[in-house]
């Protein structure tokens, strides 16, 4: 009886989660290796992730930042406006489809921090933020080459995926790079905070994310089980996506700042300035 009343308490939460789509969670996927297996990846790639947070932080560089509000006010409200609206509405998919609980998964977080850098006033801690979110937009780009769109079943819902994952990746880091000052990226050659970066989001999946998709039976972020287009499909998928991804988000992190910069002129704090003297 206690069992039914705690499922009937947080099925608006994920009882809409379907294990007949393959990927989705369910007894199958939570099986999908071996308990011993799981539980020793999960204590060797958190301990990893936790010295990464520990080693790096200390050597973090983080530099005085104006504290004046960017001359375009106008567009960041517009920005703030279009994206509450959008995740808006993708929150209400998730209620109406009782699938409240993959507004865990990076990218609903990633748009979440967006949120809070385009209303939040200029401060040392947007700073900190805006770093790391630049090194979960590796996670977005995946999403847009390798949607999953097969569990949007209601009018628009695909729509609404397309036009949120364009506005964290495509627009929104951008206009935030052009605006400069505490949304300035470190400088190429300082790595350390690509480090921390990894530490924190690793951190976040086999720690919270990975033990309610244990709990609950559903894939948050594919902790459980792979998906079924993953290249490294097999029961060690979560060592090679742990292997490749500590070399893949760096990359991202770097090219994507260069490759913005090439196309948008931005204000560089002297933290730069000093580093291209140095060079």
């Amino acid at each position: 009886m206690s069992s039914y009343n705690w499922q009937n308490m947080f099925d608006w939460a994920y009882g809409g989660v379907d294990p007949k789509f393959v990927g989705n969670g369910g007894p199958e996927c939570a099986n999908f290796m071996g308990l011993y297996q799981r539980a020793i990846e999960t204590v060797v790639f958190t301990t990893f992730a936790l010295l990464e947070v520990y080693y790096s932080w200390g050597r973090l560089k983080i530099p005085d930042v104006p504290r004046t509000e960017p001359s375009d006010r106008l567009g960041k409200r517009i920005l703030l406006v279009v994206l509450c609206l959008t995740f808006g509405v993708e929150i209400g998919f998730k209620f109406a489809t009782r699938t409240v609980i993959y507004l865990l998964n990076p990218c609903h977080l990633l748009t979440a921090i967006q949120i809070y850098l385009l209303a939040a006033p200029p401060s040392k801690a947007v700073l900190v933020i805006f770093r790391l979110h630049l090194s979960m937009l590796s996670g977005a780009l995946l999403a847009i080459i390798f949607p999953v769109v097969n569990t949007r079943l209601l009018p628009f819902e695909t729509e609404v995926y397309w036009l949120q994952h364009i506005l964290i990746y495509i627009i929104i880091p951008p206009y935030l790079m052009k605006c400069g000052g505490v949304y300035t990226p470190e400088p190429l050659s300082d790595f350390w905070w690509v480090c921390w970066n990894l530490g924190v989001l690793f951190s976040y999946h086999f720690v919270p994310l990975h033990a309610l998709a244990v709990v609950l039976q559903v894939n948050l972020n594919n902790m459980l089980c792979p998906a079924p287009s993953d290249p490294f499909y097999g029961r060690w998928y979560r060592v090679a996506a742990f292997t490749h991804q500590h070399a893949m988000v760096p990359l991202h992190h770097k090219l994507y700042t260069v490759i913005v910069r090439m196309f948008i002129p931005a204000p560089r704090l002297e933290e730069e300035k000093l580093c291209d003297k140095k060079g």
